[in-house]
């Protein structure tokens, strides 16, 4: 998924331990690097803030037993969830961070891995949803988002569903928007899937963001509908597939070739 951009709510910032996070977040800002997992929080921030508009991502805590909740509720267990979510991926997939103070974060799951494992389970916090959740939050989060999301996933990909690159995540922070972040960061994951001949997939909350990931080599598959709030959430699913060596050195010399045609 990818944030939207939009109003942006009063957001808690969390306390950094600088001496442990700082310098490795200072060295390289505009490279790519993966999280450890002690970087969790940090990450799920950025996460947090990028998606704070999100009615794809707020889809099971926006509900109508929850419209007596304040707002700080509301953004404390956007925040939890969002945190389980990326302590998940530090244990079993992959997560990176590009730019100071975490500014983009990228979830990946890479091929043979899954976050449904009773260990990550446990590990990562994301059982305490049975409860934080609220009855409606649960029908939705457990007996149709997450069963769309994985039926639709092997519908897609068939026999590569277990043997391709998943992008979970993708969000950059409001104030770092515009700077690149985000196509580095789908760039680090392409090109590992490049690199293994896989391919890689996606949902897509943002009908803006298809566009940015269609240049990236995405392809749009289908549109995936959520139905238990009062207007529809969509998503749409693109896949994209691998690009050989001697593809994408093609790829850059048309690219070049074009731009001395047209200065």
């Amino acid at each position: 998924m990818m944030e939207k951009i939009g109003p942006v709510a009063t957001l808690k910032p969390i306390l950094t331990n600088k001496a442990t996070h700082g310098s490795q977040c200072d060295k390289g800002d505009d490279q790519v690097r993966i999280l450890r997992t002690e970087e969790y929080k940090e990450a799920a921030q950025c996460l947090a803030e990028a998606f704070v508009n999100d009615g794809v991502v707020r889809y099971c805590i926006d509900t109508p037993d929850r419209e007596h909740w304040s707002a700080s509720q509301r953004w404390d267990l956007h925040l939890s969830i969002l945190e389980y979510i990326t302590y998940a991926h530090c244990l079993a997939g992959l997560a990176t961070a590009v730019g100071p103070d975490y500014s983009c974060v990228a979830l990946w799951m890479p091929p043979g891995k899954d976050m449904d494992d009773w260990c990550t389970y446990l590990r990562s916090g994301m059982w305490r949803l049975n409860y934080q959740l609220s009855a409606e939050g649960r029908k939705r989060f457990f007996d149709e988002f997450l069963p769309v999301l994985h039926s639709t996933k092997h519908d897609v990909m068939g026999d590569r569903d277990n043997d391709s690159w998943y992008l979970v995540y993708i969000g950059t922070k409001p104030t770092a928007r515009g700077k690149g972040y985000a196509t580095k960061s789908i760039k680090y994951g392409t090109e590992k899937a490049d690199a293994e001949g896989r391919a890689c997939y996606l949902e897509s909350s943002n009908p803006v963001n298809l566009v940015i990931y269609a240049r990236l080599g995405f392809e749009f598959k289908k549109k995936i509908y959520l139905l238990r709030g009062k207007l529809p959430e969509e998503l749409d699913v693109m896949v994209r597939e691998p690009v050989s060596a001697a593809g994408m050195i093609g790829a850059k010399l048309a690219k070049l070739k074009e731009t001395r045609t047209n200065p």
